[in-house]
This record gives C-alpha cells, sequence and structure tokens, in this order.
C-alpha cells in the first residue's frame, strides 16, 4: 500500500489565499498525493499549478451546507469541471433527507452525475447530523443516483469521520461505490485503519505530517 495514493491534500478554508492553493499543490506534487481538493473559485489555478503533473483535481459542490437549489449545484459542477476539476464532492441537501424527501435527494445527485459525466463524483452525507437510519438511507440514496463515492463529511460540521459510520457506510454500499472518509484524520495510524475498514480516499488538510 502506497499512502499518498489515497489522499486528497484539501484546503476549503474560506480565507485560503492563491499563494496557500499555490502551496498545497506544490505539496501534492511533492508528496505523490492523488488528488488536491479545493473550492470552485481555486480551480483554474490548480489547474495551472498541476499542469504536467498526475495529481487530480477535486471540486466542492454545495459547500458545506448543501443547501441551495439543485439547479446551482448543477451550474456549480458544470463550471468546476469546464476549469479542470477531475472529481466533484457535493454535499446533499440534508433537509430533504430528513424530512424524507427520498426523490427529491435521489433526482439531485442524479442530475449532478448526468451534467458531469465521466467525471467522478463523491457524495457528502455530513454523518455528524444524521441517525444511523439517515446515513443509511443517504448512501443507498446515493448509489442509486450512480455515485461513485460516499463520503464522512465536509470537515465544518460538528464533527467528522468515524471508524463506526465508515463501518455502517461499507455495510450499505457494499461494491456499489467506493467510501471517502474527510474530517479530523491528523494522523497515519487512523488513516490506515480507515483504509483497512475498506476507504479508498482519505480527504485530510494534513497530508504532509500525516505521512509522518
Amino acid at each position: 500500500m502506497f499512502l499518498p495514493e489515497f489522499i486528497d491534500h484539501t484546503n476549503l478554508k474560506p480565507t485560503a489565499l492563491p499563494a496557500d492553493i499555490k502551496k498545497l499543490c506544490e505539496e501534492a506534487k511533492t508528496h505523490n498525493f492523488y488528488a488536491v481538493c479545493v473550492n470552485g473559485c481555486h480551480v483554474s489555478l490548480a489547474r495551472e499549478a498541476l499542469k504536467a503533473s498526475k495529481v487530480k483535481i477535486a471540486a466542492v459542490v454545495g459547500f458545506p451546507l448543501g443547501a441551495m437549489s439543485t439547479k446551482s449545484k448543477v451550474f456549480e459542477a458544470k463550471d468546476c469541471v469546464d476549469n479542470g476539476a477531475d472529481e466533484i464532492d457535493m454535499v446533499i441537501n440534508l433537509g430533504w433527507l430528513k424530512s424524507n424527501r427520498d426523490d427529491a435527494v435521489r433526482n439531485e445527485i442524479k442530475s449532478i452525475k448526468q451534467a458531469i459525466g465521466d467525471h467522478l463524483l463523491k457524495v457528502i452525507i455530513e454523518t455528524c447530523f444524521l441517525t444511523t437510519p439517515e446515513k443509511e438511507k443517504a448512501c443507498i440514496l446515493a448509489v442509486e443516483a450512480g455515485a461513485d463515492f460516499v463520503k464522512t463529511s465536509t470537515g465544518f460540521g460538528d464533527g467528522g469521520a468515524t471508524f463506526e459510520d465508515v463501518i455502517l457506510m461499507k455495510k450499505v454500499v457494499g461494491n456499489k461505490a467506493q467510501i471517502k472518509a474527510s474530517g479530523g484524520i491528523k494522523d497515519k495510524e487512523a488513516a490506515l485503519k480507515y483504509i483497512d475498514l475498506g476507504v479508498t480516499r482519505i480527504g485530510t488538510s494534513s497530508g504532509p505530517s500525516l505521512l509522518n
């Protein structure tokens, strides 16, 4: 196992400067991380910084609340891809999920997946705000909608990834979708345990220090 290949090196801070994004990209190249994960306004900058590099670009959509209209999320996803994003990490509409608007949640995910074509779609279910049945339902809806990944957290909620949540998510999705753990993962031991539990991507802002 080569741990850097699992890491989405992340900077989603609202105060991130262009210099911060350039540093993120340089670190990703130096450590051979799989991808960087940035806000949409930084995608073009990341693309320029990573040209001639194998490092992918993931962009967040509907971040961090997930409460935007479906139309706005679809536009945002298309815009990110047009600007150079390889992957989209979208936040589901938690209010819809909690009020049992299953069709609306499913159709939104499906609409974004259709809009970005062959680009990977990761669906952030923000586990810290959900009950166990809601986590299960969110994973099922994501799979039904054609998502490539289910993802634990934005890192901006009340809590981040937990081993228990990943075990639950893996039980629900099986091999129908991959799992990304994110939020509060700051040490190598935790990252390796998540991978042992079935995670195929780790979202962290602590990539370089995590490797040590």
